[in-house]
């Protein structure tokens, strides 16, 4: 009985095992090799609930989303940008040469010094019409010989160095902020790009508030040409009696080719001295010839003696928009000179060649007057490179 069985199951047997046989033969190997390749592949584990609480992590210059329509994406509306600077540059800044093997002024005199800065700002828009923006930076380019160029400084760790939400409120544009400017929807007057630290303010310096831990303001464009807006400034603790307060005021006309604003800032010192700053700014750019830059800025300091209690900025530039590939810049004016003191300006000429839409090559030189008796001027030569992406 055994023996019939396996001679019944025998042939079935055979039959299932012949196609498939013949089937494997046929087999194509390239082809399951390429199926490790195909986007469409699906893991058993992305059946998986999806967990909210996973990391949601930066990618291709969009945002995060919400909790509940999580994907692994970043909305639409949120952005990340990125730009790094390198710095390169030299400073002859004493008039006599030392080499005592200890770091000071001297021993770096004509030394060439380098240095980079790296930022990452992100913005997204929640209606449309309003803002939401963070600020990271880091860098080291507070190092002598290039610290004109004005970068980041912060060291060699991502910090934050705004973050600010702007929202539209009637006809009025509106932002609040932490560790943001006072002045950030402020219009000035200048159209000089110079990349110096002394000179990019047009010498709008005390006037236009910067550097709060809390920030709000507002501002208002009637639509023909005219603007005012506002803005504070606090501690953490907002608006106390311990806490130094400032407060500013901005207003502008910005014609076809020409523009002038006037800014006020009262900022306390003390909780008893303020410092009150009042700016003018202006620029012309007519055509066929360089556009005009030109500002005053003049400071009462609160609590200083009545022989030195004011201070005055003052600068013009001109800027060619289209010389060969770039543009050319010359400026000369300066910064916060006490009353009483001698006038030191700063003249500098930089030139920006942008080599693609990526990448820009500055070159600066300078000469700053230097108002000690017996002290050389200093002479700076620096080049930097910039990097958006």
């Amino acid at each position: 009985m055994k023996l019939f069985k396996s001679l019944l199951v025998a042939p079935a047997t055979l039959g299932l095992i012949a196609p498939i046989s013949a089937n494997a033969t046929e087999v194509n190997l390239n082809e399951i090799s390429n199926y490790s390749d195909v986007e469409s592949v699906e893991f058993i584990n992305s059946f998986n609930n999806d967990d909210s609480s996973l990391d949601q992590l930066l990618a291709g210059g969009e945002g995060l989303v919400d909790d509940n329509s999580y994907d692994g994406s970043f909305s639409e509306t949120t952005t990340a940008s990125f730009s790094a600077e390198f710095y390169l540059g030299s400073e002859d800044t004493s008039s006599t040469e030392t080499s005592t093997g200890v770091a000071t002024d001297n021993d770096l005199d004509d030394s060439v010094m380098a240095g980079y800065g790296f930022q990452i700002d992100l913005n997204t828009s929640f209606t449309g019409e309003d803002s939401f923006d963070v600020s990271l930076d880091a860098g080291n380019a507070g190092t002598a010989g290039i610290v004109e160029f004005g970068g980041n400084s912060g060291g060699d760790k991502l910090t934050v160095d705004g973050v600010s939400y702007t929202f539209p409120l009637g006809g009025a544009t509106v932002f609040v902020g932490d560790n943001s400017d006072g002045s950030s929807l402020f219009t000035t007057a200048c159209v000089y790009g110079g990349p110096s630290d002394t000179l990019d303010d047009c010498a709008n310096v005390n006037a236009g508030i910067t550097g709060g831990e809390i920030a709000a303001g507002a501002s208002y464009d009637f639509g023909n040409g005219f603007t005012v807006a506002t803005g504070m400034q606090t501690s953490q603790e907002v608006l106390t009696e311990e806490s130094l307060d400032g407060i500013a005021l901005n207003a502008a006309y910005t014609g076809e080719n020409y523009g002038v604003s006037i800014t006020y800032s009262s900022v306390e010192k003390t909780i008893t001295d303020e410092n009150t700053a009042t700016a003018f700014n202006a620029y012309y750019t007519p055509e066929g010839f360089p556009s005009i830059s030109v500002g005053y800025e003049t400071v009462d300091i609160g609590g200083a003696a009545a022989s030195e209690d004011e201070m005055e900025s003052v600068f013009a530039g001109l800027t060619w928009d289209e010389v060969g590939p770039g543009s050319l810049g010359v400026a000369l004016g300066y910064s916060d000179i006490v009353e009483g003191s001698d006038e030191a300006y700063m003249y500098e000429a930089y030139y920006s060649y942008p080599v693609n839409d990526g990448m820009t090559i500055t070159p600066l030189i300078y000469v700053k007057e230097n108002a000690t008796v017996g002290q050389d001027d200093t002479t700076g030569v620096m080049v930097k490179t910039s990097f958006s992406f």
